[in-house]
């Protein structure tokens, strides 16, 4: 057995060569800065700290005795995949690595990034304490300067994952660094979570339409002089041919200092839309210098569309969508949120078998995950982790920690062309008016989305329960997010969702409070984890039933914008978890069985209840739904093909009626003529015969006498 020291030693000297390699052979900030490193494949180390002993036996510090708890391991990790009751609570686990920094350029330090660490992350390096992140789903970067002598250092992470009762959540109390981790470099200059935001301006006409990506980010000056930063961005095309450029100087930044900067890249050629069905992705290049040269450079890839609510209708790319999929947690069994490649390919493989153009989530993906669901063309209705959260709002404190998570949910989804509003929480109290907190944290929830991301709607994932007055703090969002489990759950009292029945005049009520909204199914399920009866709770017969009975509700409801259900995928959710279905026979675990795929992989019937309900419905909306949607007849030049034959088949029915008409009026004109000839003809014979008559009786006068 090789000796741990020996690995670890050795595992250092292949990063930094890995890294120097990464980095091109860059030698001066003026050329290029260096290449972020994956450090998934590094040395990493976990040791479990139930008892929560590191701290006092020093283990950020090598203390004797710590290594004997240690073992290898490769991230994403997550301290125990298996949904066990007795892990639920929460626990400490440690982490470590070797890690020597890669051949670097002048100017340049590093920093360790992290997509994320759940719940609260303690980082060291070489025993001293450098950083702490208190939210377990923003990702976040820490500096570490010490790494600039070559030299190899150790890198400390404790994470604990110990929770109460709140925050509320609705998945499982998973630990760990559950997402993949990088070395990147720091330059002078950094340039924070950049923003490549399509738009389409038109004329008044809609005519005459503009292309442009607004550019939007945050620069810090890390450095000991003041610096004019100036950012250079550039577009190119499916096809990977220059599409646009444009560039911004901000104003200087003394030391320590950040600005923001704001500036708009024409699109130049021919546009090439994204959207379900044709997913193409546009790339980004975004420089960032000074006068010593380019101090960081970011690379994305975006998709050029269009997402807007009009007539309370949802839009993609200027035409009313119908939208149909389902839901999805970061859970695979046997890996928890710790996400393979492979299992980020199985879950977007799962949606597209079933047809989905969308899909939702309670927090921000995996980039790994959102980025293979651009490329599929699959549309996210990505939202902030702020769940049944009404209790932790009261403050002032509270409200701003709730706010600083939607905008890390925003500046971590904002790229994505699949990403398609931005919702700032999820079932939050029925009655925000009447809770001035919940009303405060929505208005600045709202207003923080729209200002980071000015190109989407806005939106809240609300709690269905028939009865209750219209709300202002709601109705100020473009999109509504109609959680809804008439059928399923009994709901409250005097506010009851027992009569499956009683949907349909829920989402009547839900059109006329909220005239201006769109408004999307954003839940709708039921647990099934028996055979039996379809008339029985917990059956697949049951779910089968009750999954088209929904989706039948949602076609009869032409203002709804489309309906998502809950979940893909069974999930680990509790300990003790029923689902709803209250039978003493049913056994209670941890997973929430409402999925279309057990936890293990295998389809249910309901999966292709919502799998041929998907291919009887277009994405795109006819022109006939959207009228009836409306209450409006359709413009002629709108019409689809149908309507326009009947069109001209009503404008012929019409023109043969004239003719016919015409034909009859000439007919009667002539007879009438032909009679009036004949009556003068009449009237002249009389006056000649009566005129020989009178001629004759003379003659014969003059003859007797």
């Amino acid at each position: 057995m090789i000796p741990a020291v020996v690995r670890r030693l050795v595992v250092c000297l292949t990063l930094t060569a890995l890294a120097g390699a990464a980095g091109g052979g860059v030698a001066h900030a003026a050329t290029a800065p260096p290449r972020a490193v994956d450090l998934d494949r590094a040395a990493w180390e976990y040791a479990p700290d139930p008892g929560d002993r590191g701290l006092a036996e020093r283990w950020a510090t090598g203390a004797a005795g710590a290594d004997a708890a240690f073992r290898p391991v490769r991230l994403p990790h997550v301290f125990d995949p298996k949904p066990d009751p007795d892990t639920f609570p929460g626990s400490v686990g440690w982490y470590r690595v070797p890690i020597t920094a890669p051949t670097s350029a002048p100017g340049f330090t590093w920093a360790v990034h992290f997509e994320q660490i759940r719940r609260v992350a303690d980082v060291w390096l070489d025993g001293r304490h450098l950083a702490t992140n208190t939210d377990p789903y923003a990702p976040f970067t820490v500096a570490l300067p010490a790494l600039d002598d070559g030299r190899p250092h150790e890198l400390v992470v404790r994470a604990d994952n110990r929770k109460g009762k709140e925050p509320r959540e609705g998945w499982w109390n998973w630990g760990g660094i559950t997402r993949p981790a990088q070395l990147v470099p720091l330059g002078g200059l950094v340039t924070h979570d950049p923003g490549f935001l399509p738009r389409r301006v038109c004329d008044a006409d809609g005519t005459g339409c503009r292309w442009s990506v607004l550019v939007d980010a945050e620069v810090a000056n890390r450095g000991t002089t003041t610096v004019v930063p100036r950012l250079a961005a550039r577009l190119t095309d499916p096809d990977g041919v220059r599409a646009g450029g444009a560039s911004a100087t901000a104003r200087p930044l003394a030391p320590g200092e950040t600005a923001r900067v704001r500036f708009s890249v024409p699109v130049t050629g021919d546009v090439v839309l994204w959207g379900p069905g044709h997913p193409a992705l546009y790339g980004t290049t975004l420089q960032t210098a000074d006068a010593s040269g380019v101090q960081q450079v970011d690379h994305t890839r975006i998709g050029l569309r269009t997402v807007a609510v009009r007539h309370g209708l949802l839009e993609l790319n200027g035409r009313p969508i119908e939208l149909r999929g389902a839901s999805i947690q970061e859970d695979v069994d046997g890996h928890g949120p710790a996400l393979t490649d492979a299992d980020i390919a199985g879950i977007v493989d799962q949606l597209r078998t079933v047809g989905a153009n969308v899909t939702r989530a309670h927090y921000a993906l995996d980039e790994r995950l959102q980025a293979k669901l651009d490329e599929a063309g699959i549309l996210v209705w990505t939202q902030a982790p702020i769940y049944h959260r009404d209790a932790l709002l009261k403050t002032v404190a509270q409200r701003n920690a709730a706010l600083s998570t939607v905008r890390a949910t925003v500046l971590a989804t904002r790229n994505h062309p699949s990403t398609l509003t931005h919702s700032v929480a999820n079932e939050l109290s029925v009655i925000p008016d009447q809770v001035p907190a919940t009303a405060a944290f929505l208005r600045d929830a709202r207003a923080l989305t729209l200002d980071l991301d000015p190109t989407l709607p806005s939106s809240v994932d609300t709690l269905s329960y028939p009865g209750y007055p219209r709300q202002n703090a709601y109705a100020q969002f473009a999109l509504l997010g109609v959680n809804s489990y008439f059928g399923w759950y009994p709901g409250k009292p005097g506010h009851s969702t027992a009569d499956i029945n009683a949907l349909a005049p829920y989402l009547k009520s839900m059109r006329a409070m909220y005239p201006n909204s769109g408004l999307v199914l954003t839940e709708f399920g039921a647990e099934s984890s028996i055979t039996g009866p379809s008339t029985e709770k917990q059956t697949y017969e049951f779910q089968a039933v009750y999954t088209r009975d929904v989706l039948k509700t949602v076609a009869s409801s032409p203002t709804l914008s489309g309906a998502i259900y809950w979940t893909l995928r069974e999930f680990a959710v509790k300990p003790a978890w029923d689902g709803g279905a209250g039978l003493p026979s049913v056994d209670r675990s941890p997973i929430h069985h409402k999925g279309l795929i057990t936890y293990d992989g295998r389809p249910k019937p309901a999966w292709d209840v919502l799998r041929d309900d998907i291919r009887r419905t277009p994405v795109q909306r006819s022109d006939e739904s959207v009228a009836l949607a409306l209450g409006t007849r359709v413009a002629v030049r709108d019409r689809g093909g149908f309507g326009m034959g009947l069109t001209i088949a009503i404008l012929a029915a019409v023109a043969i009626f004239i003719a016919v008409d015409v034909w009859a009026f000439l007919g009667w004109r002539a007879a009438s003529l032909a009679d009036e000839r004949e009556a003068r003809d009449e009237r002249r014979a009389r006056r000649l015969r009566a005129r020989a008559g009178h001629d004759g009786d003379e003659s014969a006068v003059r003859v007797l006498a």
